[in-house]
């Protein structure tokens, strides 16, 4: 590593701000968490101005809210936000796919993003979300480098990611299944591979109706949920009244 103090301030930087992340994907800085450029300094023991700098990073990638007063807080994504996350990732695919010029593929690159593919599939068919996202994330980064506009890679990446922020905590808490976890990433590779257009948009059609079935889904649990339960006929003398409060019924299973 180079001595001069702006490449260690920008190294150290990027490591703060890639610990973070990792945190947040992990579950373990949930939405909602505050903190402090003091806490953090204390946690890694650095000073404060690579972790200003880390987490004004990570606020302007939208996994963190910022407050003058109150400091810094993971961004708590709605299933509103979810929706319009996939609805706008495909907006842009199906546009760079209606563009030949505007994706290059290069052969040399397809044997990694294969194996990325095998260990995400094999990561969620074993229930291991860990796994999952790092491969998944490394799978659709890798993809994006096929993209020649790099401003619309990164927006896909940002995506992607702020989409596992969402999804995470939700997973841990419900679990995974088939209902929820998309598994065509190998199809999609092999597809792109092939030239096969078609079968490309039939893939990511598949994704992204995957990811509106779970909004889907999650809006009608909070729904129901959000609805009154029944109520207790009254007891016998008594009018209109009950002694006691009705059992809710009981949710069904939420695979997230």
């Amino acid at each position: 590593m180079s001595p001069s103090g702006g490449v260690t301030r920008n190294t150290l930087r990027q490591q703060i701000a890639d610990a973070l992340r990792d945190e947040v994907l992990a579950g373990r800085l949930p939405p909602g968490r505050e903190f402090t450029v003091k806490q953090i300094a204390e946690q890694y023991g650095v000073s404060a101005t690579p972790v200003r700098e880390a987490l004004f990073d990570l606020s302007a990638q939208g996994l963190l809210a910022s407050d003058q007063h109150r400091g810094f807080q993971v961004r708590e994504f709605g299933v509103a936000d979810y929706r319009a996350m996939a609805e706008a990732r495909a907006l842009v695919v199906e546009g760079l796919f209606r563009n030949p010029e505007g994706v290059a593929v290069r052969p040399e690159g397809l044997a990694s993003i294969r194996r990325r593919a095998a260990e995400a599939v094999r990561a969620a068919k074993g229930g291991d979300l860990d796994v999952l996202i790092g491969y998944d994330l490394r799978f659709w980064r890798e993809l994006g480098q096929f993209v020649l506009n790099p401003y619309l890679a990164d927006f896909l990446a940002r995506l992607r990611v702020q989409a596992w922020v969402f999804a995470v905590h939700r997973l841990r808490r419900d679990g995974m299944d088939e209902d929820v976890l998309w598994f065509g990433h190998e199809d999609l590779v092999e597809a792109i591979a092939r030239g096969d257009h078609e079968q490309v948009h039939a893939a990511m059609h598949s994704y992204y109706a995957h990811a509106l079935a779970w909004a889907d889904r999650l809006e009608a649990e909070a729904a129901e949920g959000d609805a009154p339960g029944p109520r207790l006929p009254p007891e016998p003398g008594e009018s209109g009244t009950s002694q006691g409060a009705a059992e809710p019924p009981e949710a069904p299973g939420h695979c997230a």
